[in-house]
């Protein structure tokens, strides 16, 4: 064999080497991307109505899980002698409209700033809170120290609430809402509107 043939050999080893590392980053990318996209179908599946897919069953009450959590909200703060009061839960849309006129040519002020559709307690996510005190009269107080520990009982209801996984409407900036709690399980209320909800057994 001559010099020429075995260096035209050399270099045509080289050229399949260096092309089969190229199909291999090539398939190991592929293969990235579709993982990705797998993870991922979910979020982008929430972008399109839920009607395209199945029948959207309406929402009539709490969500489950919601409910649970209440119920141990209520119990836990009665362990440090503070009565909570539900005062709203799910919310139909017509309620939340007619709280919507409230202040903007009904009588009453102002409480919400979003219409029926466009709040957590429309898809049963939600929940608002009083507290009771002895006497039986229902306050907003947030600085009341019924059970005399030296900590506003809202707030300790508050961390209560926090620890079972609900957000508070205090923590908003532009309209904060005290007496609020919701649970969105990673829902976007336009995800919510275009009918998706979360599982009632969430993972």
């Amino acid at each position: 064999m001559n010099r020429e043939a075995a260096t035209v050999r050399v270099r045509s080893r080289a050229g399949t080497g260096r092309s089969r590392k190229g199909r291999t980053l090539l398939l190991a990318l592929a293969a990235a991307v579709g993982i990705y996209v797998l993870l991922e179908v979910k979020m982008i599946e929430r972008l399109l109505p839920v009607e395209w897919f199945r029948e959207v069953a309406p929402v009539t009450g709490l969500h489950p899980v919601v409910a649970e959590k209440r119920d141990r909200l209520v119990a836990q703060s009665k362990a440090l002698g503070i009565e909570v009061v539900i005062t709203d839960d799910f919310r139909s849309t017509e309620e939340q409209n007619a709280l919507y006129r409230q202040g903007r040519g009904d009588k009453g002020a102002i409480v919400t700033q979003v219409k029926g559709g466009g709040s957590y307690h429309n898809y049963g996510l939600a929940i608002d809170f009083a507290l009771r005190i002895p006497g039986g009269d229902v306050i907003w107080d947030l600085k009341y120290d019924g059970n005399g520990n030296g900590k506003s009982d809202w707030m300790e209801v508050v961390s209560i609430a926090k620890k079972l996984g609900f957000s508070w409407g205090g923590d908003w900036k532009s309209f904060p809402d005290y007496p609020h709690l919701q649970m969105d399980f990673g829902y976007s209320i336009g995800e919510l509107q275009r009918g998706w909800r979360p599982p009632l057994q969430p993972e």
